[in-house]
C-alpha cells in the first residue's frame, strides 16, 4: 500500500506530530525487536502495508502460532538476541570496509543460526517454516572464520594478532622469531644488572626510541664504556648497546613481516567470505522477518490484541477498538473502547461532538487498526473484521506551509483535493474538520460538497469528524451516510467527556466550556456566553431549500436582514431617534422626509 506523507504524519507512524517530542508513535509501541535487522524491517512493514490477501493471511498465521506457543516464540527470540547485524556486515564486504572485529561478530552470529533453524523447524505455520527450516546457516563460512580469525581480535589490523595461530605456518614461524627476540631482550635486563653491578638498571621500550637501558643519576659512574647514550632524563640517562640494537632490529623486522603477512592472510579470508555475500543477505532477511513476527506476537500477547478477520469484501466492523498508542499512555482500563461499522448500508459517518471529546483519537485509531491488520499484526480490539484497503487517506489538523506560500486553508484544500482524486471505493478516508480555514458558510458548503462527492462518485468508507452540525442533515438525505457523535454529559456549567461513540448527531460543540477548562479568564467566558445567547436568539436558520441538481443545500445561511453580532444601528435609525416631533414645524418635517427618501434611494442604487 502506498502511504502518502500526510497519512504517515497524521497517524504518527514513525515520527510524532510535535517536533522534538520522543515516543508516542506506532513504531514505538510495536518495536520490541531484538536485532537491528528486525528493527529496520518492522519500520518498513509499518510504512508498507500489504494489499495481497494471501500475504496478509500468511503473516497472521505466523503471528498467531508465535503468540499461542510462548516456548516457540521465546526460543526463536533468544537465539536471535545473539545474532549481529548480518545485513550491515554483508554491506561492509561489498565496500571492503570489514574490520577484524566484524569477522569475529560474524563468526558468533553464524554460530547461532543452527539454533534458530532448529526452533523454527518445529512450527506449523508455513511462513515460519519457510523462513527458518530452509535457513542457510553458512556452515562453510563459519568453519573458515573459526579456523582463521582469533576469538577476540583487535579493533584494527595494524594492532596485530588478528589471524589465529595454526592457520599459517609461515606466520607462526615469524611470530616465533619475534617472540624469541623479545624474550632475549627481556632476559638482557638480568644479565646487564649482574655485569654492571647496577641493581636498578632496567630495560624499557617506547614507540619513539624503541628499546633502551635506563640508569638513574646515582649510578651513572658505573655505566660501562660500550653503553651509547640515547636520551637524557631529569633523573637519569637512557642507553643502548650494539647487542640490544641487533635484537631490536630482529624484533622490528619480524613485526614488519608479521604485519604484512597478516594483512595478506586477512585479505584472503575476507575475499572468500565476500563470495558468500548474497547468502549472508538472504540469511539476514530471513532472521529479520522472524524477529518482526516474534515481536508482533509478543506485542499481541502483552497488549491484548486480537487477530482481525481480513477479507476481500467491503465492510469494516470493529468492536471495542482502542488506539494502540494512546492506551499505552493511560492507566490500565481507563481508555474507553468504541465500536464502528462501515458497510454498504452506511459507508460514511458524520462524526460530531465537542472539542476535546476524542473525535481525532477515534479517527486515528480506525486508521491504525486498519494499517496494523494489513501488516499482518493483531489489532487492539475485542473483535475486528476488516476489508483490505488499497489506500488510507487522512486529513487531520491544519497548518501553514510558509515555505511554499500556502495558507492553512490552502494546505487543507490541497490535501482534500489529493484525497478525492486518489481515493477509490476500496479506500479508507479519515477527514477531520475540512473547511474550517475559511468563513463559516464557505466551510460548510465545501464540507457538504466533498461529502456528497465521496458518497456519489467514490463510494469509499469514510469517517468525517466535524463541528459543522449542519452536515448531520446528510444522514437524512443520503442513503449511505449516518450520524454518530462522541457523547458528553453536562452538569450545570461543567461537561464530562464520556469518550463513547453513539448513534445520532450532536447539536452543540461546547466550545465555551472547553475554553473555560483551558483557563480563559472568567470575564471572557461570561462575555462569550452573552454573545452566544444573543447570536442564538437572532439566528433564524434560513429554512431548507433545494440547490442546483435538486440537492439539498446547507440551511445555516442567515436572512439578509439579520442583525449583526454587535447590533450597530443604521444612520437613518439614529437620525430618527434624535428627532422630537413636537418641536418640528411642518416645513422642517417635510425637509427631513425628503432627506431620508434621498438616502434610501442612494442605498438602493448602491
Amino acid at each position: 500500500m502506498l502511504l502518502d506523507e500526510m497519512t504517515r504524519r497524521n497517524l504518527e507512524l514513525i515520527e510524532p506530530l510535535r517536533v522534538g517530542e520522543e515516543g508516542g508513535t506506532l513504531l514505538d509501541v510495536l518495536d520490541e525487536t531484538v536485532t537491528a535487522m528486525g528493527g529496520r524491517l518492522l519500520r518498513r512493514w509499518v510504512l508498507e502495508p500489504l494489499v495481497v490477501p494471501e500475504d496478509i493471511w500468511a503473516r497472521q498465521d505466523a503471528v498467531a502460532e508465535l503468540a499461542e506457543i510462548p516456548e516457540l516464540r521465546d526460543s526463536v527470540r533468544s537465539a536471535l538476541t545473539r545474532v549481529g547485524d548480518l545485513e550491515r556486515l554483508a554491506g561492509k564486504f561489498g565496500t571492503q570496509r570489514v574490520a577484524p572485529r566484524d569477522l569475529a561478530t560474524l563468526t558468533r552470529s553464524l554460530g547461532c543460526l543452527p539454533e534458530v533453524r532448529a526452533a523454527a523447524s518445529t512450527a506449523k505455520s508455513e511462513r515460519i517454516r519457510a523462513l527458518g527450516a530452509d535457513l542457510d546457516c553458512l556452515e562453510d563460512v563459519n568453519d573458515l572464520l573459526r579456523a582463521s580469525i582469533a576469538d577476540q581480535p583487535p579493533a584494527t589490523l595494524q594492532e596485530g594478532g588478528v589471524i589465529r595461530p595454526g592457520w599459517s605456518d609461515e606466520l607462526d614461524e615469524m611470530r616465533g622469531v619475534r617472540d624469541g627476540a623479545r624474550d632475549f631482550i627481556a632476559s638482557l635486563q638480568t644479565r646487564e644488572r649482574e655485569r654492571t653491578g647496577i641493581s636498578s638498571l632496567k630495560v624499557g621500550f617506547n614507540k619513539v626510541f624503541g628499546y633502551y637501558l635506563e640508569v638513574t643519576k646515582a649510578n651513572l659512574a658505573k655505566v660501562p664504556d660500550d653503553y651509547v647514550r640515547k636520551q637524557t632524563l631529569a633523573n637519569g640517562e637512557r642507553y643502548f648497546t650494539a647487542e640490544l640494537k641487533e635484537w631490536e632490529e630482529k624484533v622490528f623486522g619480524a613485526e614488519d613481516e608479521i604485519g604484512n603477512l597478516e594483512a595478506r592472510l586477512f585479505g584472503e579470508v575476507r575475499a572468500r567470505v565476500a563470495a558468500s555475500v548474497s547468502r549472508l543477505q538472504e540469511a539476514g532477511a530471513r532472521l529479520a522477518a522472524l524477529d518482526v513476527l516474534g515481536t508482533l506476537a509478543r506485542t499481541a500477547v502483552h497488549r491484548r490484541y486480537v487477530r482481525p478477520e481480513v477479507h476481500t469484501g467491503f465492510a469494516l466492523d470493529i468492536r471495542a477498538g482502542r488506539h494502540p498508542v494512546v492506551e499505552t499512555m493511560m492507566p490500565t482500563e481507563e481508555f474507553i473502547p468504541n465500536d464502528l461499522v462501515l458497510d454498504d448500508e452506511g459507508c460514511i459517518v458524520i462524526l460530531t461532538g465537542p472539542n476535546m471529546a476524542g473525535k481525532s483519537t477515534v479517527l486515528r485509531q480506525i486508521g491504525l487498526i486498519q494499517l496494523l491488520a494489513q501488516i499482518g499484526s493483531f489489532v487492539p480490539a475485542d473483535k475486528a473484521r476488516l476489508a483490505i484497503a488499497d489506500r488510507i487517506f487522512t486529513r487531520v489538523g491544519a497548518s501553514d506551509n510558509l515555505a511554499r506560500g500556502q495558507s492553512t486553508f490552502m494546505v487543507e484544500m490541497s490535501e482534500t483535493a489529493a484525497i478525492v482524486h486518489g481515493a477509490t471505493d476500496r479506500s479508507l478516508i479519515l477527514l477531520d474538520e475540512i473547511g474550517r480555514g475559511t468563513s463559516t458558510y464557505d466551510g460548510v458548503s465545501i464540507a457538504w460538497a466533498v461529502t456528497e462527492h465521496i458518497h456519489e462518485h467514490i463510494g469509499a468508507k469514510t469517517v468525517f469528524a466535524t463541528h459543522y452540525h449542519e452536515l448531520t442533515q446528510l444522514g437524512d438525505q443520503l442513503a449511505g451516510v449516518k450520524n454518530m457523535n462522541v457523547s458528553v454529559r453536562e452538569v450545570a456549567d461543567e461537561i464530562v467527556f464520556l469518550r463513547r461513540l453513539v448513534d445520532g448527531g450532536s447539536d452543540r460543540s461546547y466550545g465555551i466550556q472547553v475554553a473555560r477548562l483551558a483557563g480563559l479568564p472568567d470575564e471572557i467566558v461570561a462575555r462569550a456566553r452573552e454573545l452566544l445567547a444573543e447570536l442564538e436568539g437572532t439566528h433564524t436558520g434560513g429554512g431548507e431549500g433545494l440547490g442546483r441538481h435538486g440537492r439539498h443545500r446547507p440551511t445555516s445561511e442567515p436572512p439578509p436582514d439579520q442583525l449583526s453580532m454587535f447590533r450597530m444601528e443604521h444612520p437613518m435609525v439614529s437620525r430618527l431617534k434624535a428627532i422630537d416631533p413636537d418641536q418640528l414645524s411642518p416645513r422642517e418635517a417635510l425637509q427631513i422626509l425628503y432627506e431620508l427618501g434621498s438616502v434610501t434611494r442612494r442605498g438602493e442604487d448602491d
